[in-house]
């Protein structure tokens, strides 16, 4: 899954997850990865893009070099190009299918999970929502809405920066919009400060008599 890896287009490693962590056939697609748009990184460029130990990066570049997915270049005495053979690349690309296709199974999962959580909702006929938290998960649960009977009214964030600003064909407003919008239920969509949130909501919920959902 997704966290920021520098200089990276896939961000594959999750390095600071609970639950998903990296699997060495991760690690190796990483480095393909990597060496697939600059031969030139050295071990330590590697390990620091990454977040591998040196030695690491190195018991894998000797794996691959053994098992013909890479070839050692030498540049001068001290120092390699990592080039992947035509077998890397093959192998690079069958890897990144089977990432991905198990990345659109779990994104699935979460939409599933999103949907089960606001069926109570929908069962009483509250459809009108507005959302908190201009996040990445809120696509994720804007994604997972998509084409049901929920009504997006609102999409409300602290960050002044992103007030006024489109976000998923929506804009951004300042929590205090919700004293005129009329919505059935407030659906927190930052998971990192969703207990902040939720006691920044309760007069307006209290007032205007809205529920508010936590994932």
């Amino acid at each position: 899954m997704a966290e920021h890896i520098e200089n990276t287009s896939t961000g594959m490693l999750i390095t600071d997850g609970c639950y998903l962590k990296p699997s060495k056939s991760t690690r190796v697609l990483a480095i393909l990865d990597a060496l697939s748009r600059d031969s030139s990184l050295s071990q330590f460029e590697l390990g620091r893009q990454l977040h591998l130990s040196g030695a690491m990066v190195n018991q894998y570049l000797k794996q691959l070099q053994s098992e013909g997915l890479v070839e050692f270049c030498p540049v001068n005495g001290k120092s390699y190009n990592y080039t992947l053979t035509d077998k890397g690349h093959q192998s690079r690309q069958r890897m990144f299918s089977d990432y991905s296709s198990e990345t659109v199974r779990l994104y699935s999962t979460i939409k599933e999970f999103v949907l089960d959580r606001l069926s109570f909702l929908e069962s009483r006929g509250e459809r009108k929502l507005a959302l908190f938290g201009a996040s990445e998960t809120c696509e994720v649960v804007l994604s997972a809405l998509r084409d049901t009977g929920f009504q997006i009214l609102a999409l409300l964030d602290n960050n002044t920066k992103k007030q006024g600003q489109i976000f998923n064909g929506h804009v951004v407003s300042a929590p205090h919009v919700l004293e005129q919008v009329d919505c059935d239920a407030v659906v927190i969509t930052s998971f990192g400060k969703q207990a902040e949130i939720y006691e920044q909501l309760k007069p307006y919920s209290e007032k205007r008599g809205f529920q508010i959902v936590r994932f």
